[in-house]
């Protein structure tokens, strides 16, 4: 055998070759695959509830999985946590839209035009370094601490990405392409609707999942303005009373929602023509 010849065993085709009373009905090596992301989730839980048991974690600063779990279903069976999840969710996705909506206008005006850009581009990235919370003070004063306080600061968060991400996709297109337009005397408005904004998908799509990553970070600071209800207050009120469990709880359900409504996105951008790049 040659040291040129490939000689790599793909480590998951021991599946195929196990004795049939051994086999797990629909475990293939697609499906394994497949859901290997959730390898080092599982891991982590699994040693995170012996390490618990075996008392090496203080239950006070860090409750096993299995007692955040029991918490998550009490407050579930006492009509608690849903109150709560529907109005993080209320909140995170009309900040998503507005943001999502304002962060698209003025990426392509901005990208479309070079004295646009010149002229609003540096202001909105001086803008763009703000941190979250010095926001909180401006928009308790303008709005109160009813929701549109609270969904304007997320709607920030979710701008920026949107906006940055929109504009560099439309700097990044082939100037072949536009002239292509040009030359079947495409307008303005068709030319961006035909040839940019196609081009500058992926972009835009990377700018969404951003943007509404920061939705759900916002989201915390927009519940601190005087919330009553959300997942946010939920956490506060487990730190508030001492609760390490609810805490955990509050940050684990983020982090689902968020990993959710990530790859709902993600997937409907799969069903558009050139909204992903190709790998």
């Amino acid at each position: 055998m040659g040291f040129h010849e490939d000689v790599s065993v793909e480590p998951m085709a021991a599946l195929d070759d196990l004795p049939q009373q051994w086999r797990v009905p629909g475990l293939t090596i697609k499906a394994v695959l497949r859901f290997k992301g959730l390898l080092v989730p599982i891991v982590t839980v699994a040693l995170w509830e012996i390490l618990s048991a075996a008392g090496l974690i203080p239950q006070n600063w860090l409750p096993a999985p299995s007692a955040i779990v029991t918490t998550l279903l009490d407050l579930w069976r006492n009509g608690d946590l849903p109150r709560h999840i529907v109005a993080t969710i209320a909140r995170v996705g009309a900040g998503f839209l507005l943001g999502a909506l304002g962060g698209t206008i003025m990426g392509g005006i901005t990208g479309s035009s070079r004295t646009v850009r010149e002229l609003l581009d540096p202001t909105i990235q001086a803008l763009r370094n703000i941190p979250s919370m010095a926001w909180v003070p401006l928009f308790l004063l303008w709005l109160g601490i009813h929701e549109s306080s609270k969904i304007a600061l997320i709607a920030v968060g979710v701008f920026f990405p949107v906006y940055l991400n929109l504009l560099e996709g439309i700097r990044a297109v082939d100037r072949r392409l536009v002239e292509v337009g040009e030359v079947y005397r495409l307008g303005p408005l068709a030319l961006f609707r035909r040839v940019v904004l196609p081009a500058a998908l992926p972009s835009y799509l990377v700018g969404l999942r951003s943007g509404l990553g920061l939705g759900w970070m916002f989201v915390v600071a927009a519940e601190l303005m005087g919330a009553s209800r959300g997942l946010g207050f939920l956490m506060v009120d487990g730190q508030m009373t001492g609760r390490a469990s609810v805490i955990i709880a509050s940050i684990v359900l983020f982090a689902l929602f968020g990993k959710l409504t990530d790859a709902l996105i993600e997937s409907v951008g799969r069903t558009i023509p050139g909204a992903t790049r190709t790998r």
